[in-house]
Order: C-alpha cells, then sequence, then structure tokens
C-alpha cells in the first residue's frame, strides 16, 4: 500500500486569474501530473491547491483505469481546496474547517481582522484495506509566503514584514492545532490498533512547532532511543515518516534556493511499524528537478507539473 502527499500547484482550468494562460499550457500541466501519479499508483493520495472541481475531473480523464476522487467544500478565498484521488474506494468521514473549542480566534492583519477557522477545509476519509480500514486526512496549512494588503507581496517596510509574518505564524499554529483535534477523533485513543495517517503541505519543516504540535506525545521519534520502547504515548501518538526518507531526497519544495521539506506524511503505531520504504517524487528515478520559488506565486501560473514534489510512503 502506498500512501502520500502532493501539492499540485494551483490546478485551474486556464482563463482565470490562477490558472495557465491558454488551452496548450493547462494541458500540458495536465499530462506532467498525470504521469506522475499514474506511476506513483497510490492507494490514497492526499492533493493540495486543487482550484476547481471540473480541473481534478479533467485530471482524472487522463488516468487509466479505477480511479476515486474526493474534494473538500472548504476552499480558500482564491478556491484552492484540498482532496483524494486513489485506487482504493473510500467514503468520506469529515469536511471540517473548525477550530477545536477552547482556540480563540486569530488576529490575520493590521486592521485587527480575527479568524476562528482554517483558510482551508481538512477532508478525512476511510479506505477498506487489505489489513482492515484505514483512517487518512489531508490538509494544507497557512503558507509561509506572504501576502499584504492590496494584493502586495512585497511589503512596504521591515515593520510590516515582521507583523504578516507573524500573522501567518498565528494562523499555521491554529490550524495545526485544529489538524490534530481531528487526527485525535481518526486515532479514537487506540492509535497501536488503528491505521490512521495526516497527510499534507504543512507550510513548514519536520523541526518547526507547528509541524511538532501534529505528534502527540513526544519522546518516541523515529530515530530516538523512545522508538523501539512501548509506551502509553504510543496509542495517541503519530510519527513524521520524513528521517525514513533518504537524506539526498529529504525535500519536497525549493524556496528561493534553498531546499525543505514543507509537505508531509504522519502515521499511527500501526502503521509506523510496518513502512519498508518512504520518500520524494517518484521510486526508483532520480529526483526531478524542483524550480525555486520566489515571493510571487503568480510568476508560475503557467508552468507545468508542480513546484512540489510528491511525498509517499509505502507500507505493508
Amino acid at each position: 500500500m502506498l500512501l502520500g502527499t502532493w501539492n499540485l500547484e494551483n490546478l485551474y482550468r486556464p482563463g482565470g486569474p490562477y490558472g495557465p494562460k491558454d488551452k496548450g499550457a493547462y494541458e500540458t500541466k495536465l499530462a506532467a501530473l498525470a504521469a506522475v501519479i499514474t506511476e506513483l499508483d497510490p492507494t490514497l493520495l492526499g492533493l493540495q491547491e486543487v482550484g476547481e472541481p471540473e480541473a481534478l475531473r479533467d485530471l482524472a480523464r487522463m488516468l487509466d483505469g479505477d480511479w476515486h476522487l474526493a474534494l473538500s467544500r472548504r476552499p480558500d478565498s482564491r478556491g484552492i481546496r484540498v482532496g483524494f484521488v486513489g485506487r482504493a474506494p473510500f467514503e468520506v468521514l469529515s469536511d471540517t474547517s473548525a477550530f477545536p473549542a477552547k482556540l480563540r480566534p486569530v488576529q490575520t492583519d493590521d486592521e485587527g481582522l480575527s479568524v476562528a477557522e482554517s483558510g482551508r477545509g481538512f477532508l478525512a476519509v476511510e479506505a477498506t484495506t487489505g489489513s482492515g480500514p484505514l483512517r487518512v486526512a489531508v490538509a494544507h496549512l497557512k503558507s509561509k509566503l506572504l501576502s499584504y494588503p492590496r494584493g502586495r507581496f512585497q511589503p512596504r517596510d521591515e515593520g510590516e514584514r515582521a507583523r504578516y509574518g507573524a500573522y501567518a505564524l498565528y494562523r499555521r499554529a491554529a490550524e495545526a492545532t485544529a489538524l490534530r483535534a481531528l487526527a485525535d477523533e481518526l486515532l479514537a485513543g487506540d492509535g497501536r490498533a488503528r491505521d490512521v495517517a495526516i497527510l499534507g503541505d504543512l507550510n513548514d519543516e519536520v523541526q518547526a512547532a507547528t509541524t511538532q504540535i501534529l505528534l502527540g506525545p513526544p519522546g518516541s521519534e523515529i530515530g530516538t532511543p523512545g522508538y523501539e520502547a512501548a509506551d502509553r504515548g504510543d496509542a495517541t501518538r503519530l510519527w513524521n515518516v520524513a528521517p525514513l526518507i533518504p537524506a539526498e531526497r529529504r525535500y519536497s519544495r525549493v524556496n528561493s534556493g534553498r531546499s525543505e521539506l514543507i509537505d508531509h506524511v504522519l502515521v499511527s503505531h500501526r502503521l509506523v511499524h510496518r513502512v519498508t520504504e518512504a520518500g520524494t517524487g517518484l521510486p526508483d528515478r532520480a529526483m526531478p528537478r524542483l524550480p525555486s520559488v520566489g515571493a510571487d506565486p503568480a510568476e508560475r501560473r503557467s508552468a507545468a507539473g508542480s513546484d512540489h514534489a510528491a511525498v509517499w510512503v509505502r507500507i505493508s
């Protein structure tokens, strides 16, 4: 069984403000995305940046055989949302953007606007596999790429840059907390007996505080002395498979020339000890040459493929 996550980078039909400028660029993008999905052949692949349901259906028509699709009904202000594509049939368990009850709204701009839910919905599904039910959620947390009032991507001064960096961090931390609450529901306190995975573009690296929120009880990460020792925390923990990815491939995006792993697969106790392989890009292929992204995402609106590499894990 292969589980993965992939940010498709602005999957829109052509002609709108965010997607490719013409049909030719759109078809080239679809072909590049379809080739990767076909070769991955995932049991479930979590998707981010699906801008239009019709665009995902266009992509699915380029895949051979039977594929199952689902999309969140909770897009952000640009219309992008998360979803799933996979070989395994599944049913939707949850499509939510709610913050946990005790988490207060967070500030998002200089005018004091606050939000009480995630910018993009979290979608959770359950599939039936040979080893029993598999519960998986997909997410796309608040971006590190900052935007400013009136559509600017550059700040007026360093004070504004710092403030909007803080607002983005507030939101990403709150969204990570909400995603952890969904993970708790899927685990139901029984991660030693349940197959649960959290997939997504978390927009930060393995050791970032927002990413660490998702793990649950500390002290048992892969590669630490506590990994092989069972304890009570195993019932509610999630394990990030990043340490199992070969070091030279441990990145999923290149930001201003710097390679970073911001797309993640986290799994429950019952799954982590059945992992046989983890990677980025395509198995048994050289890592694709990823473009270096900058502060303005509109610069790549007609680019083929994606600026992210898929991140995946194979489970026996």
